[in-house]
């Protein structure tokens, strides 16, 4: 299961904070690492502060978008604070790890950190289909980046290690969508609601965005989404036959 997990670093700027990621990562038994669009290398600082762990900063994947890195991911769960413009469904860290622990059973899942100082964007949580808050001290909530990353590895091996202890099989071998197949369906599921007048080429998103947290939620199965497809099609065939 921890072979399928892979943490997700966008935009780092600090190579040291690579470095001190790995080491976390390591420490918790996980290997892959993603890095996008990273604002700085894997230098010197990074494997020194890797200590021990430089196998993970100097294997890790390297691509530029956020779609890339977890193309192939059934879950992708962001990091972030609890936010009122943007309302998701968020777990703990603990639900985190045994969602991780489930799921990395059957397919490659995600966790995504953000910036050292902006964290992610609006858009790349919407990529998510949840958002992990950690519960830190209101009145001094600066955890690093790397003290993130080695909290919410830990949660994940937690939960692995009750797994393996208790050797049961999760309780639902669902197969999910891959993130590509969500977007695929988003894509659609936009290119009709167009095409029918029910939201406006101005403004799409506003329905859009709201739509994305709806299936996010959800958790439509690979099943359910082919169906969702499938009536999407027909509504495009009986437009076409009514023109």
């Amino acid at each position: 299961m921890l072979d399928n997990v892979k943490v997700v670093l966008v935009g780092t700027s600090h190579s040291g904070n690579i470095g001190s990621a790995a080491r976390a990562m390591k420490v918790m038994g996980l290997k892959q690492m993603v890095l996008v669009d990273p604002q700085c290398e894997v230098d010197a600082q990074a494997i020194a502060l890797a200590a021990g762990a430089s196998d993970i900063a100097l294997n890790a994947q390297i691509v530029t978008t956020l779609e890339q890195a977890v193309d192939d991911c059934g879950l992708v769960v962001g990091t972030s604070a609890r936010s009122r413009t943007l309302e998701w469904p968020m777990l703990d860290p603990r639900e985190c790890g045994e969602k991780f622990a489930q799921e990395g059973l059957h397919h490659k899942v995600a966790i995504v950190f953000g910036r050292e100082r902006t964290g992610l964007t609006n858009e790349e949580l919407q990529k998510c289909h949840y958002h992990v808050a950690i519960p830190a001290n209101p009145e001094y909530s600066s955890l690093n980046l790397a003290m993130a990353v080695q909290t919410l590895c830990y949660e994940i091996r937690v939960a692995y290690l009750n797994q393996q202890q208790a050797q049961f099989a999760p309780a639902s071998e669902v197969e999910y969508p891959r993130h590509h197949q969500l977007e695929m369906f988003y894509s659609h599921l936009e290119k009709v609601l167009l095409e029918t007048q029910f939201i406006s080429a101005d403004k799409p998103g506003q329905v859009m965005n709201k739509l994305r947290r709806l299936f996010s939620r959800a958790r439509p199965e690979e099943q359910e989404l082919n169906i969702l497809r499938g009536i999407l099609t027909a509504v495009e065939k009986n437009q076409r036959d009514n023109q």
